[in-house]
Parts: C-alpha cells; sequence; structure tokens
C-alpha cells in the first residue's frame, strides 16, 4: 500500500506542474512562435537530464527514444499548440479528459492490462468532472482545432503506454532524457525552417522558460514516467486528471478568476474518478531487495537506477 501511496504521489507531480503552464505561458512567455517554444522547452530540459543520466542509448533505444521522442515530444507539443490557437481552452480541456479512458484501453491491447470496473468507472467520474468545470467557460472552435487536440490525446496515450511495455533494460532518468532529447532536436529543425531565427527573450520571458523547462517539463516528464513504472497505466492516466484542476485553482489564486460551485462540484467528481482509479493492495507489490538478483526473464521486471536496484512485480 505505501508503494501505492508514492507512486500515486509521483504521479500527481506531473499533471499539477503542466497545469501551471497555462498560467506561466499566459503571463511569461512570449505570445507568437508557438513551435520555438515547444522547441526551447523540451530541447534544454532533455539535455539537462542527459547531463544527469550521463548515458546514451544503446540496441534497441535508439529507435525506442526516437519513436517516444516523436510521440511524447514533438507531436504533442506541435498538436497541443496548434489545437490552443484554434480551440477554446473548454473544449480542448474535454478532449483531453479522455485520456484515461483511451490509455486504459491501449494498455489493454498493448501490455494486457486488463481494466477494472474502478478504473472504467473512474474515468466517467473524471470526465464528467472536467465537462461540468469547463461548460460554458468559452465557447466556439472549429474542425482544425478539434482534431489537432483529439490527435494529440491518442498520440500521447499511446506514447504513456509505450513508454511502460518498454521501461526495462534502462533508467527512467537516461529514457526521459533520450526522447526529449529526440523530440526537442526535431521541434528545434522544424521551428527554424517554419518560423525562422528565435524569438527575442527579455528577462520576464527567461524566468518563464527556465520555470517549464525544469518544473514543467524536465520534473513533469520524470514523474510521469517513473510513475508508469510503478502504477497501471489506468491508474496514471486518471492522475493527469489534475491538469485541468490546478489550472483552475492558479486562475482563481493568481488572476483573480471567479471560482464557481459548479467547478467545484467539478473537482470534487475529478478527485473521486483519481481515487477510484487507484490500485489494489495486490496491484503493485514491492519487494525487498535481495542479496543476489534473480535472473532475467524470470516475471521480474527490473530497473537499474544510479546508486542502487529497484525491484518491482508487477501483476497485470
Amino acid at each position: 500500500m505505501e508503494a501505492n501511496v508514492r507512486g500515486l504521489a509521483i504521479a500527481a507531480v506531473a499533471p499539477v506542474a503542466w497545469g501551471t503552464t497555462y498560467y506561466v505561458t499566459r503571463h511569461y512567455l512570449p505570445a507568437g512562435d508557438p513551435l520555438w517554444g515547444a522547441a526551447l522547452r523540451a530541447l534544454p530540459a532533455g539535455v539537462l537530464l542527459l547531463l544527469l543520466a550521463r548515458s546514451r542509448p544503446t540496441g534497441a533505444w535508439w529507435w525506442r527514444s526516437a519513436v517516444l521522442g516523436l510521440l511524447n515530444t514533438s507531436a504533442f507539443f506541435v498538436l497541443v499548440y496548434i489545437a490552443a490557437q484554434r480551440l477554446a481552452t473548454s473544449s480542448a480541456s474535454m478532449v483531453m479528459a479522455l485520456s484515461p479512458l483511451v490509455m486504459t484501453v491501449i494498455a489493454w491491447a498493448l501490455l494486457a492490462q486488463r481494466p477494472r470496473v474502478a478504473h472504467l468507472a473512474g474515468g466517467a467520474s473524471g470526465l464528467a468532472g472536467v465537462v461540468l468545470m469547463m461548460w460554458g467557460r468559452t465557447g466556439g472552435g472549429g474542425t482544425g482545432g478539434l482534431i489537432a487536440s483529439v490527435s494529440a490525446m491518442l498520440v500521447s496515450s499511446l506514447g504513456y503506454v509505450l513508454s511502460q511495455r518498454w521501461s526495462s533494460g534502462a533508467g527512467v532518468l537516461a529514457t526521459t532524457a533520450w526522447q526529449l532529447c529526440f523530440g526537442g532536436v526535431l521541434l528545434l529543425a522544424v521551428a527554424a525552417v517554419r518560423e525562422g531565427a528565435p524569438p527575442p527573450l527579455d528577462r520576464r520571458a527567461l524566468l518563464g522558460f527556465g520555470y517549464v523547462t525544469l518544473v514543467a517539463t524536465a520534473l513533469a516528464f520524470l514523474a510521469w514516467f517513473a510513475a508508469l513504472r510503478l502504477l497501471p497505466a489506468a491508474t496514471v492516466g486518471l492522475v493527469g486528471l489534475l491538469n485541468p484542476v490546478t489550472g483552475v485553482l492558479l486562475g482563481t489564486l493568481l488572476a483573480s478568476e471567479g471560482l464557481t460551485l459548479r467547478q467545484l462540484a467539478g473537482m470534487a467528481l475529478i478527485l473521486a474518478g483519481v481515487l477510484l482509479g487507484r490500485p489494489g493492495r495486490a496491484a503493485v507489490e514491492p519487494e525487498v531487495p535481495a542479496a543476489s538478483d534473480p535472473a532475467p526473464g524470470k516475471g521480474r521486471p527490473r530497473e537499474r537506477l544510479r546508486g542502487g536496484t529497484c525491484q518491482l512485480k508487477a501483476r497485470r
């Protein structure tokens, strides 16, 4: 049970950090050049984690890192920017609220993680909460924005489940660094072609990019992928619903935006969905590292981290 609580706490770091990017982007970052904004967010974060990991991909991890970087970083960041430009924030949030249910289906197909009734109920509760919380805030939006938002939700859900499937053979710090670097380099190339020279950055913009790079990208993605190694994908996806909750609360506290009873009711439904999806006692059982490691291939996936070995037994 302690391992489950620790996994949920780690998973919560990512959506809470991502939720703060709405405020930081609006008040600190330059309004134009979205591709440069994504590249300046992803690549420095990847380089920083790469310096900490001090390792490079080997074998299959070259193409795996490229695929994960394309899905989780390049494609996702670009599609999110397109959706933000063409679709109302409320509509985009409602689309992304489908992610837990989509992750549950993909994890069932690729990882044989059969969804529990609690996961499905939690996904439905979370979706209802987001709809209730965002309903009527800002209307409008075209077909192009809707397609971009749905595509962003699909590619990120697939990328997160693949991250869990390919979790063995390398540490979470290294794999997070590799995919951010691959995705950041691709974003950099596309930004240079489509948007030309990078935008000038004043002190305020540098502070904003420093925050989204260190906290909302490096720390958040590291926590998210670490949680995917500790918990079922369906559970982690439900924790991601804390993203819009954080955005609304931060807007209320720092931007003097109103908080209605309907939004409070929506937040309650979201939190209920997260609690419904938490893993049971048998979902993840931490093991005390033995003096001698078992041989590979005995049904105990292992992750080697700097300073020790963490052994997990996953019951799917």
